[in-house]
Parts: C-alpha cells; sequence; structure tokens
C-alpha cells in the first residue's frame, strides 16, 4: 500500500510540474514575423508585436500615414498590407491558438477527486477517491511532440500567407499603376483623335477631304473615346483592388497615391540556376506540408500506442465506514471485447498515405510553377526589351520622316494621323508589356517563396 501512495504522490507532482508550461508573449509571432520581413525585405508589425490596445492601433495608424504622405511605391505598398491588411491579422493570431494548444498538450489532465458521505443507522459513511488518467501520463510526452510539429505548421503556413498577401500586393500595385498610366495616355490619344476629327471635318467642308476620310477620322476618335472610359474604369478597378490588400478604408482609401509611371527596364534579367530545386527547398508551404506529413506519421503512432487502451484511470481510496476505516486503490480498464482499435488504426495509415502523396503533388505542382513562372519572367523581360529597343525607336523614326515629309508637302495629312494612331498603338503596347514583366517577376518571387536577389535600382 506504501508503494500506492509513493505512486500517486509521484503522479501528483509529474502532474505539478505539467502544470508550469507558460504562453510566449507573443504567441510566436516574432519567428513567424522575422521569416516574413526575411524573404519580402518589409516589417510585418510595429515594436514587434500585434496590435492589441488603442495605443498600438495608434502606432500603426502613425507609421501608415507616413508611408501614405508620398507617392506609395510598391516596397512601401508590401509593408502597409503586411501591417494592416485585416485577413492577414486574423491569419496572425492562428499562432495564438496553435501555441495555446502546444502548452495544453504539455499539461497533464488534473485528478479527479471524488467525495462520498452517507450516513444511517447511527454510522457515517465517507468515501474519497482520487483518480489520475494514466493514458495521459504515458502518452503526454508524444502528445506535446504531436503539438510541437504543429505548431512549427502553423508558423510555416502564417509566414506563407503573409509572403502571399506580400505577392498579391506587388502584383495589384504593378497593376494600379500600368492601369492609371494607360488611362492617362488614352486621354492623350483621346485628345489628338479630337483635333484630327475637328480638322478632318473643316477640310470636308473645304472640298479637300471625302466623306470617306472624314468618316474615317471621326470613328477613330468615337473609339478614343470609348477607350478612355475603359481605361478609366480599369484604373478604378485596379487601384481599389490594391486598396483592398492595403486594409484602408476612408479618406485614406481616396487619398493616398501612385507614382505615374512603372519603373523602367532593368538592363539585364535574373539568372536564375535551378529554379526547380530552389522552390522545393525554399518555398513555405512545401516546408509546412512536410512537417504536416512527419505530424501524421506520429498520430499513427499514438494511435498504435493505445489502440488497446482507450480509458486508463488510477485512483487511491480510502473510505470510511463508522469507526472502521478502510484503504485501497481501483483500476478502471475499457475491455476491448467489442472494439480492439483496429478501425482507429486503418484510418491513421490511410489519412498517412493521404499527407505523403498530397506531399508529392505539392513539390510536384512548385517545380512545375518555378519552370513556368521563370520562363514566363524571362519571354515578358525579351518582349519588353523588344519593345524598348526596336519598336519604340522604329516607330519615333518613322514619326520624325513622316513629319518631315510632311512639311515638305510630299505626304498627306491623312498619312500624318494614321502615323500617329500606328505610334499610340506601340506606346500602349510597350506600357503593357512592362506591366506583364513586373508582374511575371512578382509571380516568380512567389514560385520560389522570396524576393529574388535585388541590383540596385530594378525593383519597382
Amino acid at each position: 500500500m506504501t508503494s500506492l501512495y509513493k505512486l500517486v504522490g509521484g503522479v501528483s507532482l509529474l502532474a505539478l510540474l505539467g502544470g508550469c508550461a507558460s504562453l510566449s508573449g507573443d504567441g510566436g509571432f516574432g519567428a513567424a514575423a522575422s521569416v516574413s520581413e526575411q524573404r519580402t525585405g518589409a516589417p510585418a508589425s510595429v515594436a514587434g508585436r500585434l496590435p492589441r490596445n488603442e495605443d498600438d492601433a495608434r502606432a500603426l495608424a502613425a507609421v501608415i500615414g507616413k508611408k501614405l504622405q508620398q507617392p506609395l511605391s510598391a516596397d512601401d505598398a508590401v509593408q502597409v498590407a503586411l501591417l494592416n491588411n485585416r485577413a492577414l491579422q486574423a491569419t496572425y493570431w492562428s499562432l495564438g491558438v496553435a501555441e495555446a494548444d502546444l502548452v495544453q498538450a504539455g499539461r497533464l489532465q488534473n485528478p479527479v477527486l471524488d467525495f462520498k458521505r452517507s450516513h444511517g443507522g447511527g454510522e457515517v459513511g465517507i468515501e474519497r477517491t482520487l483518480t489520475f488518467n494514466l493514458v495521459g501520463l504515458i502518452t503526454a510526452p508524444m502528445a506535446s511532440r504531436i503539438e510541437g510539429r504543429r505548431f512549427e505548421q502553423t508558423k510555416l503556413l502564417v509566414s506563407s500567407e503573409a509572403l502571399k498577401v506580400a505577392a498579391d500586393t506587388r502584383r495589384a500595385w504593378v497593376d494600379a499603376v500600368a492601369a492609371m498610366q494607360i488611362a492617362d495616355y488614352s486621354k492623350q490619344v483621346e485628345a489628338s483623335a479630337q483635333a484630327s476629327a475637328e480638322l478632318s471635318e473643316r477640310m470636308r467642308k473645304a472640298g479637300n477631304w471625302s466623306a470617306l476620310d472624314m468618316a474615317r477620322e471621326q470613328a477613330y476618335h468615337a473609339q478614343t473615346v470609348a477607350d478612355v472610359t475603359h481605361g478609366q474604369k480599369a484604373a478604378v478597378a485596379a487601384r481599389e483592388k490594391l486598396t483592398r490588400l492595403l486594409g484602408l478604408s476612408g479618406e485614406q482609401a481616396t487619398s493616398y497615391r501612385l507614382p505615374d509611371h512603372l519603373p523602367d527596364l532593368p538592363a539585364a534579367p535574373r539568372e536564375l540556376a535551378d529554379v526547380e530545386q530552389a522552390a522545393v527547398d525554399e518555398r513555405l508551404d512545401i516546408q509546412a506540408a512536410r512537417l504536416d506529413t512527419e505530424q501524421t506519421a506520429s498520430t499513427l503512432g499514438l494511435t498504435r500506442t493505445t489502440r488497446f487502451i482507450n480509458v486508463l484511470d488510477l485512483g487511491a481510496v480510502r473510505n470510511t465506514d463508522g469507526p472502521a476505516a478502510t484503504r485501497g486503490y481501483e483500476l478502471t480498464l475499457e475491455i476491448p471485447l467489442f472494439d480492439w482499435g483496429s478501425a482507429r488504426v486503418a484510418r491513421a495509415e490511410a489519412t498517412y498515405m493521404q499527407s505523403v502523396n498530397q506531399l508529392a503533388q505539392a513539390a510536384m505542382q512548385a517545380r512545375s510553377e518555378a519552370r513556368e513562372s521563370y520562363a514566363d519572367y524571362r519571354a515578358s523581360y525579351d518582349l519588353a526589351r523588344h519593345y524598348r529597343d526596336r519598336v519604340l525607336p522604329l516607330r519615333k523614326q518613322i514619326s520624325e520622316q513622316t513629319l518631315l515629309r510632311y512639311n515638305g508637302m510630299l505626304m498627306s495629312v491623312f498619312e500624318l494621323l494614321a502615323d500617329a494612331r500606328e505610334q499610340a498603338t506601340a506606346v500602349s503596347g510597350y506600357i503593357g508589356a512592362l506591366r506583364d514583366y513586373w508582374t511575371a517577376q512578382a509571380n516568380l518571387e512567389a514560385a520560389l517563396g522570396g524576393r529574388l536577389p535585388t541590383n540596385k535600382g530594378v525593383q519597382p
């Protein structure tokens, strides 16, 4: 009997020690924010913590307000999104949930004290039972390891979500600036087309142009008016998409400014070796999937450990029945008569194989996305460079020669106007190609799990 009370005392001590596990101050956010900042180049918090009170909110508002005082660059837009996107903020708090589960897994279940008092026939009976869950004690280390892996997986997933928001914001910034640039240029083209339409009308009245020539110029002007409307609609939609990612509302949503044009094309594209392996090694979603597979394997081991023991409680008993006192212990054990746990083990094995195949699929998809993104990045650069180095210089040369010939009365006004239309098409094509290049770079960074090696002056 003495050994029993020593066992109970030892279990009580373990329970006391298990209850010493405590929550950290930031719920693991610091580690996730560090990974996010390293891969995006922008901090994910102000003063290293999530906003919890009015003081934190004011500090955040001050940082964002300072960023919005000048035209918002792509890097500044990413930082504002990481700080202020409410969906991402909600994801950050999932770290606190995962840490709480981890701490809870490290704490043993509380013992259960049963006290029973009865009387009758002039005698009083007292029954005391202190019960401990031995299964919880046996499996506590394994459960803690499982929750530890889940916590690490959550940190990776939260960091991955931050990278996704950063990539979405960078793409949205490129689209918004390009749409605004195209809309502004379409207004210039429309103003030129209006002048051409008015000129054609005057020349028609003077008898120098045919009705067909005048109708052609007026139709072109009408099309440019429609293009202006389309451009304005696209600019509003692109800006609002960016605004949602930035988490802005009220006056800030309508007053923040963007640059007038996209950054110039860099002198050379990035030369990257073995982008497939880089994606598999660096992408956080792949690392999270790998941890999920390891966690599932550990869970399978736990299931096999407890397949025959569903309930196992140990209790110390002390009964008092009148003047006589009895002591002893009781052991509660579920007998596996009908359920031997084979179904639970089979389910765990199937879940594990499902996780293995999901990991393999994620790796295969990451490799494919890396190849596709790099090919698109290089092709987009080549196309934008072709517009910059060949198409636009040739169009400029043609325009200069056309103007000289018109001034020398060797070409008609109609040919001069036709050349202006072709030049406008070339400029619009270059803006679109430049937009596609910067978008392709953002896509490549997302496919590889982080920013590309930076060269000064080439990032938007």
